[in-house]
C-alpha cells in the first residue's frame, strides 16, 4: 500500500517529471492522494499535493509548481492515519522546512512519539503518523547529530512495519529506511539513482538494483554533480553493510490499456496467454519441488485474500490428484499452527506481489521453526522471493488492477501442475493445462463477454448475490464473492453447497441471484440438487457449468476442464464482476478502501 519514488541525478532538471512518471506506474498501490517535493534553485524544498488519483496529472503542471531540478521525491497515498486531504498527503516537512518525508506503513507507537513533539512545541500540520519523522530528524540535527544519524536514531524507535525516505535540503542528502516494508534502490546510467517501494517505479529506466534489507538504511549524497554511490547502514548497529548491484530479469511491458477501457478487463483477457505462461516451467525443477512436497513431514499452503482462496483450492487439488494431505490456511491465522511446524515441514507461500505483510509475518513464524519455504510469486525480486528457499515465478506479467485475475489463474495453474508432478504425472498435468489455456482462449470472445454484460445489467441493482460450489469449487465460490464485492460493492457470499440447509437458505427469497459453480466431477449431481433447492425458494439461479441444466435460469457455458475446473469457472465471474462495476458507475481498477499490495496490518 502506498507508493514511493525518489530520484537523484547530477542533471539540473527533469527530476519531478521522472518521479511523476514513476508514481503513475505505482498508482495501484495508493490512490487516495499524492504529492511531490523537489529541491528548488535556491536549495529549498518545493512541494505539491493533491487529493485523488495521480493519473491525470501532467508534467507541465508539475514543472510549473516544482520547477526542474535534479532531485525529487514523490508518494501516492492509501490512507491509514488521518483522513483523505491535501494536509495529510505526503511529503511532510519539519518546522524549518528543510526536511521532507514520504512514508509507507504504520508507526504503531506514533501517539507516544507525537506527544513528545507536542510537549516540545513542534508545529504539526497533519493528522498522520508520518509527519513526526521529519520533526524527530529536525530535533536530532538540532542536538548536533548529522542527518544520517538523526534519521537512524528515530528509525530505531519505531514500532510496526514501515519504510520511509527523508530528504535533507541543506545537507543535500537522501536517506531510505526499510523497517519491514519494501524499498529498493535502482542504479541508472550516468550515476543517476532511484528509490522506490516497487521496481515498477523505475523499471522502464533501469533493471539494475541494490536491495535494502529489513532494518537497513541507504544514504545518498548529492552535494556536487552526480550523486555518490549509496552507502548502506544497519539501523540497529550503525555499521556499514556491503551491497552489490544486481541485474534483474525484466522486459518492458505495456502500461497502456491497449484499447481496453480499464486495466481489469485487459488483464482478464490476457488469461488467454498467461495460463500457458504460468506452466512454462523447467520440468526437472518442477519434479525436484514435487519431490520436496512428497517427502515433507507436513505441508502448509498459505496466502492472503484471493491467494488464500487459491490455497484452499490447492488443498483439494493435492488431495484429488496426488492423494497428498496438505493444510491450507490464510496467512493472518497461520501463527496458530506454529506448534505443528518442524524442520521437515514445507510451507508453500502464494502471492501476487510478494510484499503482503500477513504472509511475510507467517513466513517469520515458519522460519523460527526452521521450516523450508517455497514461494509462488509474480513479482521478481520481491521480499517473498528473497526470503524463500526456492521460488517459482507465476509469469503473469504486471497486474495493475487492484482486483487480481490473471495472477489468480496463474496460481491455480501452477498448484495444479505441482499436484500432478507430486503424483508422478507431470506430462498429463501439462497436457491438461495447455488444453485448458486453449479452451480459455476460445471462451474469451466478444459474444461470450456480451452475454455476461447482459447478465450484469440484470443484476446491477441486486442487494445480495450468493455463490455456491462443492469440492474444489467451494473455495472458488468464496473467491467469486471477493471479486463481486471489491468491484461492484454488492454484498456477495460464497459457501459450500452442502451448507445451504444449515442457514443460508433463510436468505433466499424471490429473485435473489445465486451463482452455482458446477464441475463435471463427482460433486456435479449434488451441486445441481443445491441449485434446485435455491430455485424452489424463488431464487434466480445462474449456472456456470459445462452443460445446460433445467435448474438454471441463466446458463454461462464453460469448458469441461476436469481437474482444472476452478480455472475455467472463476473467469466468467471475473468478467461479470467487471461489467457489474461498469454498469453501476464504479471504476473497477481502483475499488474504494482497497489497494493492490497490502503491506500494513
Amino acid at each position: 500500500m502506498c507508493g514511493i519514488v525518489g530520484y537523484v541525478s547530477g542533471k539540473e532538471d527533469g527530476a519531478p517529471a521522472i518521479v511523476l512518471e514513476g508514481l503513475k506506474r505505482l498508482e495501484y498501490r495508493g490512490y487516495d492522494s499524492w504529492g511531490m517535493a523537489s529541491l528548488d534553485s535556491k536549495g529549498g524544498i518545493s512541494t505539491l499535493k493533491r487529493v485523488g488519483r495521480i493519473g491525470g496529472a501532467g508534467s507541465a503542471m508539475v514543472a510549473r509548481k516544482l520547477g526542474g531540478g535534479g532531485v525529487a521525491l514523490g508518494h501516492t497515498r492509501w490512507a491509514t492515519h488521518g483522513g483523505i486531504s491535501e494536509r495529510n498527503a505526503h511529503p511532510h516537512l519539519d518546522c524549518t522546512g528543510r526536511i521532507a518525508i514520504v512514508h509507507n506503513g504504520i508507526i504503531e507507537n506514533y501517539q507516544e512519539l507525537k506527544a513528545g513533539l507536542v510537549a516540545r512545541k513542534h508545529r504539526l500540520s497533519s493528522d498522520t503518523d508520518t509527519e513526526i519523522l521529519a520533526h524527530y530528524i529536525e530535533e536530532g540535527m538540532r542536538r548536533g547529530m548529522g542527518f544520517a544519524e538523526a534519521t537512524r536514531s528515530i528509525a530505531k524507535r519505531l514500532k510496526g512495519r514501515s519504510a520511509f525516505v527523508a530528504l535533507d535540503s541543506s545537507g543535500r542528502q537522501m536517506a531510505a529506511v526499510r523497517l519491514g516494508a519494501p524499498l529498493i534502490v535502482g542504479v541508472g546510467d550516468g550515476g543517476e539513482l532511484f528509490i522506490s517501494s516497487d521496481v515498477n517505479g523505475f523499471l522502464e529506466r533501469t533493471n539494475r538494483v541494490m536491495y535494502i534489507d529489513d532494518d537497513e538504511m541507504a544514504l545518498i549524497s548529492f552535494r556536487r554533480g552526480a550523486p555518490g554511490a549509496p552507502k548502506f547502514v544497519s539501523v540497529p548497529r550503525g555499521g556499514e553493510v556491503r551491497k552489490r548491484v544486481i541485474k534483474i530479469g525484466w522486459k518492458r511491458e505495456s502500461w497502456s490499456k491497449s484499447g481496453y477501457k480499464h486495466f481489469l478487463i485487459k488483464e482478464i483477457m490476457e488469461q488467454k496467454y498467461t495460463i500457458a505462461q504460468a506452466i512454462n516451467q523447467d520440468d526437472a525443477r518442477i519434479m525436484r519441488v514435487a519431490n520436496g512436497i512428497r517427502n515433507a513431514f507436513g505441508v502448509f499452503i498459505v496466502g492472503a485474500g484471493t491467494a488464500g482462496r487459491v490455497c484452499a483450492a490447492g488443498q483439494y487439488l493435492f488431495s484429488d490428484i496426488a492423494k497428498k494431505h496438505v493444510n491450507a490456511t490464510v496467512a493472518s491465522e497461520f501463527s496458530s499452527y506454529r506448534h505443528y511446524l518442524t524442520r521437515r515441514t514445507l510451507m508453500i507461500a502464494v502471492s501476487q506481489s510478494g510484499e503482503t505483510v500477513d504472509l511475510l509475518d507467517a513466513i517469520g513464524v515458519a522460519r523460527s521453526k526452521g521450516t523450508r519455504i517455497l514461494s509462488l510469486v509474480n513479482v521478481f525480486g520481491s521480499t517473498l522471493m528473497r526470503v524463500s528457499d526456492e521460488s517459482l515465478m507465476l509469469n503473469a506479467g504486471t497486474e495493475k488492477s487492484v482486483a487480481s485475475t490473471k495472477a489468480t489463474t496463474a496460481q491455480l495453474s501452477l498448484l495444479t501442475l505441482l499436484a500432478y508432478a507430486t503424483a508422478g504425472r507431470l506430462k498429463e498435468g501439462k497436457r491438461l493445462l495447455l488444453n485448458t489455456a486453449e479452451q480459455v482462449n476460445d471462451m474469451l470472445n466478444p459474444r461470450y463477454e456480451e452475454r455476461l454484460r447482459k447478465l450484469a445489467r440484470q443484476l446491477r441493482r441486486s442487494r445480495d448475490i450468493f455463490i455456491i460450489g462443492r469440492g474444489v469449487n467451494f473455495p472458488m465460490a468464496e473467491e467469486a464473492a471477493i471479486k463481486l464485492q471489491e468491484t461492484s460493492y454488492i454484498h456477495a457470499h460464497g459457501f459450500a453447497g452442502g451448507e445451504l440447509k444449515h442457514g443460508p437458505l433463510a436468505l433466499i427469497r424471490k429473485g435473489t441471484p445465486c451463482i452455482v459453480l458446477v464441475a463435471n466431477d463427482d460433486t456435479k449431481h449434488e451441486t445441481i440438487s443445491n441449485a434446485m433447492e435455491v430455485r424452489a425458494r424463488g431464487g434466480y439461479v445462474i449456472g456456470i457449468a459445462p452443460e445446460r441444466n433445467d435448474a438454471f435460469d441463466y446458463w454461462i457455458r464453460v469448458p469441461d476442464a476436469g481437474e482444472a475446473s476452478p480455472i475455467v469457472n472463476i473467469i466468467p465471474v471475473q468478467v461479470l464482476a467487471y461489467h457489474l462495476a461498469v454498469a453501476r458507475g464504479i471504476n473497477p481498477d481502483y475499488p474504494r478502501n482497497l489497494a493492490k499490495s497490502v503491506t500494513v496490518k
